[in-house]
């Protein structure tokens, strides 16, 4: 039968509707992606004349900035979201109705990889541990925005406009609307519980109860969300909770690759995908870091656009003890 679940981080409500896999069209099919045109890629190594000038970089034999010899990169995205220098909108004539300001902060594409790969999976353990530690990096060289949003797009269905593996970050000036709702749900529950983390609590109750849990490792805990958006939704949560992804600590590198990999052999290849990391926003007193995975198996229609409600075919329970079995 349906049910309503509500998200214990975010309050947002999901209706649970496994009966509604069987209809038709409702199973998942997973192509191939297309391979990479390496001459059309301008992530490539060998191509760094086609980015902007790289702000980072991992080199391990000394190269110089802008040429081969990297293992990870980090460059200014070339049509950012965001800008140091963003211009102050012009003062509307119905400012209470009508409001605008500068789109400060920074916007960086960080290159996973040097190779021609599409998606994290096809990465190897060490390739892909140093992807995340570049992250953490990034993340720490912005530590004066408000918020800090690292994204990892793959596909074109999920919004990937270049195929070659490559995180965004987001610094903005302002904590955005979710990310400040689930400030205030991590602060209320400390005052609640007399300084229980909240993300910590929930990890060990889903520990206890099992059903949700997919894997866990010296680092962290990998589950399907109580009340997951869409199928196969994972999220991945320290075993010791800490507010910033970004501070030193475990990362949680090696069972989030893990997770990435189970998808691909479940489905049969690597499915669209947005990825992304929580970390603590300004103001944050409580909180806990973790990453959330959502594949885009299914398409979001008029009951998510137009209210905000989830209506997910493929129940966390399912979806965990499939993946679990791999």
């Amino acid at each position: 039968m349906p049910q309503v679940r509500v998200d214990p981080l975010t309050g947002l409500k999901t209706i649970i509707a496994g009966d509604r896999a069987d209809r038709p069209g409702g199973g998942f099919e997973v192509p191939p992606d297309a391979p990479i045109d390496p001459e059309r890629d301008p992530f490539l190594e060998g191509h760094e004349d086609r980015t902007p000038p790289e702000v980072y970089a991992v080199r391990a034999n000394g190269s110089a900035p802008d040429t081969p010899g990297w293992t990870v990169r980090v460059v200014p995205n070339l049509y950012p979201a965001l800008d140091p220098d963003a211009a102050t909108p012009e003062r509307h004539a119905e400012p209470d109705l009508f409001t605008a300001q500068p789109a400060h902060g920074a916007h960086e594409v960080i290159i996973n990889a040097p190779e021609p790969v599409s998606c994290m999976a096809s990465l190897s353990e060490r390739q892909f541990a140093a992807a995340v530690e570049a992250w953490r990096e990034r993340m720490r060289a912005h530590a004066g925005a408000m918020c800090r949003h690292l994204i990892v797009n793959e596909r074109k269905e999920a919004g990937a406009s270049l195929p070659h593996t490559h995180a965004q970050l987001y610094a903005m000036d302002f904590v955005p609307a979710a990310v400040a709702r689930e400030r205030e749900r991590f602060g209320a529950y400390a005052v609640r519980t007399m300084g229980g983390n909240l993300l910590a609590d929930l990890v060990q109750a889903e520990v206890r109860e099992r059903s949700r849990i997919v894997a866990i490792d010296d680092e962290a805990v990998l589950m399907a969300p109580y009340a997951s958006r869409v199928p196969y939704h994972l999220m991945l949560a320290p075993r010791r909770p800490a507010a910033r992804f970004e501070d030193d600590g475990p990362s949680g590198a090696a069972l989030l690759h893990d997770a990435l990999r189970r998808l691909r052999a479940l489905l049969g290849a690597s499915p669209p995908l947005n990825l992304w990391v929580r970390t603590a926003p300004a103001g944050a007193e409580h909180f806990c870091w973790r990453i959330e995975i959502q594949p885009r198996l299914t398409h979001l229609a008029g009951l998510e656009l137009g209210t905000g409600v989830n209506l997910c075919i493929w129940p966390p329970e399912r979806a965990a003890a499939e993946l679990r079995g791999l």
